[in-house]
């Protein structure tokens, strides 16, 4: 019977809290017991002149005894570890779920029901002459909440389940003959059993898979690294975790393995590469030994079986690259497996591919996540890896290659490039079509996107890279640059401003002699990168002194070069997600910079509206650059629409949040804009942004009149004077006359800014 909310929230664990106390006291008492019983009893017995019948049974009999109240004290030592990690942890989970059902529940107006099974649901009760109608808003956080107690209860059940099976086994069935299974932690007791299942392989009902899941996705990240390490030492190495990984992939996502099936693999996928990257973190207090790397990278070029007779076997790094899609993991473990696939795939970009087994649609073998490709290119897979992180990409593309030999011993020397960003962004690297559908060379637009996986994994790797933070991690705050990241978004600044058709996507439109470029799948990557690097690219719009504090970076400064920055931004604001991103910073971090002018203080003897049409220049000009490069996308490459454009500002509160944040780390305590709380200042701008880019539209008679600008001219003066409104809102020194003036030349200089960037896109497009 499954543990409910009732279960949890009413059951006194003061009394457990006890029983452990209870359960120290008899082993510190049965250990004295056992230590008297070999030192005295047997001690005596042993050096005793028996004969006759009693050097045989009485002596037994004394040894036998000795041993039993040894083995009461393993017993009761093992009873107690597991009480004693259970407890606190159920204590854990129960105030949470408390506090989620009580003051969280609260909060929210809503309602949380015990509808058993483990399980809650939350609603908002009916109050007489309400009209019941919720904002989508207050349907997602209801939701959020409904799944975080659900969570937390499945947790609890999870603990539960694992302490009564321990101290089972740790009793026995016997109740005459002490010293069965010993644990000296729960963790020891929960690898037990999932090794168990796992020793089922595919084997398993899709109840022991889901059991085995909640064991792995309740301990696989623990800081310590205990379980997730002797989990894999109880596999039986690396080999032995890429058979029973492969057998169960391939088995959970054949054609005939159901949703259910399928859905616990691609848990099972996440969950094992959560607990891989813990368990080979030579940081962690236990972990796998260095070898497990090198055993890893000699294996990946070898064909692994996991059943008698089998004929199509994977390599190594193909199944690997599974689990390596999930974790953050450390670069010591991780990197040279990365550069190793890399220079295979180089040498030959086929290699892996070519012993693939033929499959169907939504067949994805050793990805069972489905996500950008199948898994059959490990390369693929690391770089997906690598986006995940951040520490190891960094290394991967700011220090030196190193050169692997085939079985993935360290070679030495040069492997024929200089970075491994040169090397993915030569316009001839070979990306390959990662899907095991049969019908992938009939369809050209399957094979199109097949080949923008491997880029769109790329730009991930890049981001983590530069940001610090895995790439899909939307919820964290800024991380600050280093000398190294920021070099690298230089790097990377200069490689596509030198190289834009890299990133063009040309989608049937009416330039027919451009070809798409091959990494447009990265660009809403660049994107994030240009939003985390906006302070960088407004310095750079009118070559601001590197000595200025008017345009803040965030720590390390990337020193961008004006000219490839311009045309970076003109290629990568195509993408709508892109353009959304770099609108939303832009537009943030602008409105920073006139807070910080009209009330942060200064020195400086120039005129206050002259001041602030400098700080407001950089970011107009950037959005003049995004009105050219989305009517460019919709008019002239057929690439998107402007529906596509508008929906892609949804999810773009991050920047918003993220931008204040790297202005509250700038300017110490103060709260940006005009010391109003965060979370009003990041709804305010967010509005604007949203009005700014909906309105940010153009027809295409306007295009061909070449009067395409000047909705989104008007959005760029409306966003900059709404920066300064809201600088001016607790300003109580500036008048409302110079109120107006400061408005006026604020506006001015958006909008001569904005036709700025909109001439340098169009002259750049011109060549």
């Amino acid at each position: 019977m499954a543990l409910t909310f009732t279960d949890l929230v009413e059951v006194d664990l003061d009394k457990l809290g006890t029983a452990v106390s209870d359960w120290k006291k008899t082993v510190d008492s049965l250990k004295t017991s056992a230590e008297n019983a070999h030192k005295g009893m047997q001690a005596k017995s042993d050096s005793a002149q028996w004969a006759g019948v009693n050097a045989t049974v009485t002596r037994d009999f004394i040894a036998k005894t000795a041993k039993e109240v040894s083995d009461l004290h393993v017993e009761a030592d093992s009873i107690y570890q597991v009480l004693a990690d259970g407890h606190p942890e159920l204590v854990s989970l129960q105030k949470q779920v408390k506090d989620a059902a009580g003051k969280d529940a609260s909060a929210l107006g809503v309602r949380v029901n015990d509808i058993g099974d483990g399980r809650v649901v939350c609603i908002f009760p009916h109050v007489r002459g309400d009209t019941d109608e919720r904002t989508q808003e207050q349907l997602d956080a209801k939701r959020e909440l409904e799944n975080r107690i659900n969570r937390l209860l499945s947790h609890a059940a999870e603990i539960d389940a694992s302490v009564a099976r321990a101290l089972h086994k740790s009793h026995g069935d016997d109740a005459h003959n002490a010293g069965h299974s010993t644990y000296g932690s729960l963790n020891d007791a929960q690898a037990e059993r999932a090794l168990e299942l796992a020793r089922l392989g595919d084997k398993m009902s899709d109840a022991e898979l889901q059991e085995f899941n909640r064991l792995m996705r309740f301990n696989d990240r623990e800081k310590d690294g205990e379980f997730a390490t002797e989990f894999y030492q109880g596999l039986g190495g690396p080999e032995k975790t890429l058979e029973f990984y492969a057998e169960m992939s391939i088995d959970g996502t054949s054609s005939d393995a159901g949703k259910v099936r399928l859905n616990a693999m691609k848990e099972l996928q996440q969950n094992m590469g959560f607990a891989l990257a813990n368990a080979t973190d030579p940081d962690t207090k236990q972990h796998l030994p260095g070898s497990w790397g090198s055993d890893f990278r000699r294996l990946g070029t070898q064909q692994i079986g996991w059943e008698q007779g089998q004929w199509n076997k994977p390599y190594g790094y193909q199944v690997l690259g599974g689990l390596l899609r999930y974790g953050n993991y450390d670069p010591r473990f991780l990197d040279p497996i990365a550069e190793h696939v890399t220079q295979l795939h180089k040498k030959d970009p086929y290699f892996f591919l070519n012993n693939k087994a033929p499959g169907q649609e939504d067949v994805y073998g050793f990805n069972p996540s489905g996500k950008l490709g199948s898994g059959n290119d490990p390369l693929n897979s690391v770089l997906e890896a690598l986006g995940h992180s951040p520490e190891a990409s960094e290394k991967f593309f700011t220090e030196p290659p190193t050169a692997y030999n085939e079985d993935g011993t360290v070679k030495g020397g040069s492997p024929g490039f200089e970075s491994y960003l040169d090397l993915f962004t030569d316009e001839d690297f070979d990306w390959t079509v990662d899907t095991n559908d049969t019908n992938i060379l009939a369809y050209e637009d399957k094979t199109k996107n097949a080949l923008t996986f491997g880029p769109e994994a790329l730009g991930h790797a890049l981001e983590s890279a530069t940001t610090g933070r895995p790439y899909d991690d939307d919820s964290g705050d800024a991380v600050k640059h280093t000398e190294a990241r920021a070099h690298l978004v230089s790097e990377i600044v200069n490689k596509f401003g030198e190289n834009p058709e890299l990133l063009r996507h040309n989608e049937n439109g009416d330039l027919d002699d451009q070809e798409s470029g091959p990494l447009y799948g990265m660009r809403d990557s660049l994107g994030d990168i240009t939003a985390e690097y906006m302070g960088d690219f407004q310095r750079a719009m009118y070559k601001e002194d590197p000595n200025s504090d008017l345009f803040p970076t965030f720590s390390a400064a990337a020193g961008l070069d004006s000219g490839h920055a311009a045309r970076f931004l003109s290629a990568v604001g195509e993408d709508p997600d892109a353009y959304a991103a770099i609108t939303s910073a832009q537009q943030a971090y602008t409105a920073e910079v006139v807070d910080h002018v009209v009330n942060g203080g200064s020195d400086s003897t120039a005129s206050l509206d002259g001041r602030l049409g400098d700080v407001v220049a950089p970011g107009s000009a950037i959005a003049g650059i995004m009105s050219d490069s989305r009517a460019n996308a919709i008019y002239e490459y057929h690439a998107a629409s402007d529906t596509e454009f508008n929906e892609a500002a949804a999810d773009k509160q991050k920047w918003v949040n993220r931008i204040l944040g790297m202005g509250i780390e700038k300017v110490g305590e103060r709260i940006p804009i005009a010391g109003a709380p965060l979370e009003w200042a990041s709804e305010d701008i967010q509005e604007s942004i949203m009005k700014s880019i909906e309105k940010d539209t153009a027809s295409e008679a306007e295009q061909e009149a070449g009067t395409k600008y000047t909705a989104g001219r008007e959005a760029a003066i409306d966003s900059a004077q709404a920066s300064l409104d809201n600088a001016l809102v607790n300003n109580q020194h500036i008048n409302s006359a110079t109120a107006d003036d400061l408005r006026r030349a604020v506006r001015t200089a958006a909008g001569v800014s904005h036709s700025d960037g909109a001439q340098w896109n169009s002259e750049s497009d011109a060549k």
